[in-house]
This record gives structure tokens, sequence and C-alpha cells, in this order.
């Protein structure tokens, strides 16, 4: 009798192991790659050995040669940025979970031993966790959603990182932009200035004349101390974003933001897009999906909680006659007489009641953000459009034609500088807008795609300093 239910036991064992897990060579790796290639069309990389570490540093060496597009970017920290890394670690960690709830218990084997007045026993025991290996199929497909789970959450870390890193080139760039305009302005105003002083020691401008002029150059020289403070803030979190160490600190930034593209995006169904591609609704719908079926392993397990078996070898010797062998077996299970397992039940269904209600409160979000932040993106569009096509191009006129009445002795000097003023503030109000288009252009990639909450505008103090007027102040 032990040695069937010895052998029964290793049979259902061996059963076991041959549906079980095995790790990839990847660590689920491919599959992250495909998610995050159709969101964002870059290469990435989980880099675990000397060789694949001296590849990665080859392409960033190469990539960080020549001035950073915003795509550049994006991918150099795809490939350096040693958080990333650290997410596809847990990922790595997460397979490990999957392999190990595939396996079936190991079994128990004790043997003892008890002697004395010259007789002697000889007992063996192999004990199963019945149980365990009749729920094991149940357990490991549980564990099989949930590995699909952290493969989704790699790869919504992925897609977090490259928006964060489009937001932090378009505001580096933007600064970088900001810092050239206040430059040439910063010029202008101290020639002023000091012809303002001139014409003063003359009598020919009168105090107040002279204070507005001055007033504007030392407004001018603190808007250019602010915005290169501004630039270099977002040049470091580019930089801490990309993963650079000291020797790739060097790296080239345009000068100025692209232009606006020929006519924005059309996106009739983003909310059903949304929706269908959310990498965190995904997430959300596996988590549903497998505290689903951890509901009913509860409900099937309720009763009991506890079976083993364990097959029973003894050989008692005894001086006196012949020595003889016993078999045998011990079943061990738990009654429910004190907790039937309704406690166990009730959890299991309120934390999958928890966990749909999430579900729908985060659909009813992505659909809403969906929305904002097209209607986000088509505003900051047109408000760009319109200073490009309008604003700048009227600013333009009126500035050649003072210059042109100057010539003439039409208007004198300090109206010509009034209009500098102007155009100076229209300038940085082109510059605003075109960022804010950009930085929309990101946050509806990330409200499609997944990648994390956009930071909010108030958060950037080069768009605070791009916003400013002439005059210095809000």
């Amino acid at each position: 009798m032990t040695r069937h239910l010895a052998r029964g036991l290793l049979v259902l064992i061996a059963l076991s192991v041959s549906g079980c897990a095995a790790f990839s060579p990847d660590s689920g790796m491919t599959d992250v790659s495909d998610l995050t290639g159709q969101a964002i069309n870059k290469d990435v990389a989980f880099v675990r050995t000397a060789e694949g570490a001296n590849a990665v540093e080859a392409r960033v060496r190469q990539l960080l040669s020549r001035t950073l597009s915003a795509e550049t970017a994006v991918q150099i920290a795809l490939l350096n940025n040693k958080g990333l890394q650290a997410a596809y670690n847990e990922l790595a960690l997460a397979e490990t979970d999957l392999v190990e709830q595939s396996l079936p218990p190991n079994p128990v084997f004790a043997i003892s031993r008890i002697s004395g007045n010259g007789a002697s026993e000889i007992e063996r025991q192999v004990v199963g966790d019945i149980l365990a290996l009749a729920t094991l199929p149940f357990r490991s497909d549980i564990a099989r959603d949930r590995f699909r789970g952290a493969q989704l959450r790699a790869a919504l870390a992925t897609l977090r990182l490259a928006a964060d890193v489009r937001r932090a080139y378009v505001r580096a760039v933007a600064g970088n932009e900001m810092v050239g305009l206040l430059t040439d302005a910063k010029a202008t105003a101290e020639s002023t200035a000091q012809l303002a002083v001139k014409l003063g020691e003359t009598g020919s401008l009168n105090k107040l004349d002279q204070a507005r002029e001055q007033v504007f150059y030392a407004e001018t020289t603190a808007d250019l101390a602010t915005a290169r403070q501004a630039a270099a803030s977002a040049r470091e979190r580019l930089a801490r974003l990309m993963g650079l160490w000291d020797d790739g600190l060097d790296f080239r930034l345009p000068d100025r933001l692209p232009p606006l593209p020929r006519r924005p995006q059309a996106l009739p169904s983003i909310e059903a897009d949304a929706v269908a591609h959310r990498i965190d609704l995904q997430i959300a719908r596996l988590e549903l999906a497998a505290l689903a079926k951890a509901l009913n392993l509860t409900e099937a397990t309720r009763f009991v909680t506890l079976l083993d078996l364990a097959g029973i070898s003894r050989r008692t010797q005894d001086p006196e006659g012949p020595p003889f062998r016993e078999r045998g077996f011990d079943v061990q299970f738990q009654i429910p007489i004190f907790d039937g397992g309704e406690v166990r039940v009730r959890q299991a269904a309120e934390t999958y009641n928890l966990a749909f209600n999430r579900l729908t409160e985060r659909a009813v979000n992505v659909r809403s953000e969906a929305r904002d932040a097209y209607r986000v993106y088509r505003s900051t569009y047109d408000i760009a459009g319109h200073y490009q096509r309008e604003i700048i191009p009227l600013r333009k006129i009126i500035t050649e034609e003072m210059q042109l009445r100057f010539s003439s002795m039409q208007v004198d000097i300090f109206a010509l500088l009034t209009e500098a003023r102007q155009r100076l503030a229209s300038l940085r109000g082109a510059i605003d807008a075109r960022q804010r288009f950009f930085l929309a252009q990101a946050d509806l990639q990330t409200a499609v795609n997944g990648g994390g909450v956009p930071a909010a505008g108030g958060d950037n103090p080069t768009t605070i300093a791009a916003a400013a007027p002439a005059g210095g102040g809000h």
C-alpha cells in the first residue's frame, strides 16, 4: 500500500513538472519591445552582460556625437537610463515568481530510528501536499497572468520615460531659444540705457524717460538671468533622464524649437484608441482576470486548506524474535469547524469588486483624459499658429514702418524703442506658444498610449519666463 502511494505521488509530481514554466532567454523582454515599438518605434535593451553594456555604450556615444533631436534623446534614455534598467530587473524577478508558482511542492522524505534494550525500529516516510498538487494548474495560470501584468508594467515604465524625455527636451530647447532672444534684447536695452544717460546729461531727456529706459535694461537683465537658470535646469533634467555621466554632459541641443507641423493630427476616435491601447488599462484588466481566477480557487478550497498524504514504511528488529516490516499511510486534513473559509471567500470577493470598480473608474478617466489632451493639443496648435501667421508678421511690418518713419524724422527714438519692447513681448509669447504645443503633443501621445500623468504647466520655469511681459512681471 505504501509503495503504491509513493509511486502515485511520484507520478503526479512528474505530470505536474511536465507543465512547469521555464525561464525565457530574455526574461520576457520580447513582449515589452513589441508593446513599446508599436507606440514609440524605439529600441529597448535589457543590459545583463558586459558585452551588452559595451554595445549600449557605443550606441549612446554614436547618438551623442551629433546635435540631439527629440527622438534621439528618447533613444538614448531608453538605452542608458538606469531607472528603466531597474524596472526590467523587476520584470526578471516577476519571471522567477512565475517559475516558482508553476513548480509542484517538493515531497518531504523523513527517516527515524529508535533503539533500546537490543531492539530497534526504523521508520521511513514520504509526504506530499496533495492539495497543492491538485491546485497547481490554477495557481500556475494565475501566476502567468501576473507575469503578463509585470511585462505591461515594464512597458508602461518605458513609455513613461519616453514621454518625460520629450517634455524635458522641449523645455531645454525652448530655454535655449529664450536665452538667445533675451541676450539680443539685453544688448539693445543696454545701448538704449547708455543713450538715455547721455541725452540726460545734455538736458534732452527728462528723468522720467531716463528711468524708463534704465528699468527696461535692468528688467531684461534679470529676465535673461532667470532664463539662463531655467535653461540650465531643463538641460540637467534632460541629462538625468538620458542617464548621462560626466563624459556625456556636453551634448548639443538646437538653438530653436522646430517649426509647427503644417496641419494638426485628426483623431476622431481618440477615446476608443485610448481605451484600446492604454497600457495602464491593460494592466488593470489583467489584474482583474487574475483576481477572478483567485476567487474561483478560494471558493474551490474554502473547506479544505490542508491535505497531506504520507506513505509510511516501518521495520522493527526484536532480539527475541525475527524482524518484521509494517507499511501504511497517514492522511492529514483540516476540519472546518470554526473557520469554514467564509472569511477568505468574502475577502477575495471584496478584493475583486474593488478592482472592478477601480478599472471602471480608470476607463472613465482615460476617456476624459484623451478628450482633454486632444482639445489642449488643438488649442495650443491654433494659438501657436496664430502667433506664427498673424502676430509675428504684423509685428515685423510695424517695426519696419517705425524704422522708416524714424529715418524720415516722423517719430523719435523713444517711439522706436517702445515698439522694440512690444515686439520682444510678442516674440517671447511666440516661443512660449510653440513650447506649449510641443508639450501638448507629448501629452497627447501619453493620453493614448499611457506613460504617466503629464506635468502641470506651472512647474515649468521656462514657461514662466517666456510668458513674462517685457516689463518683467506677470
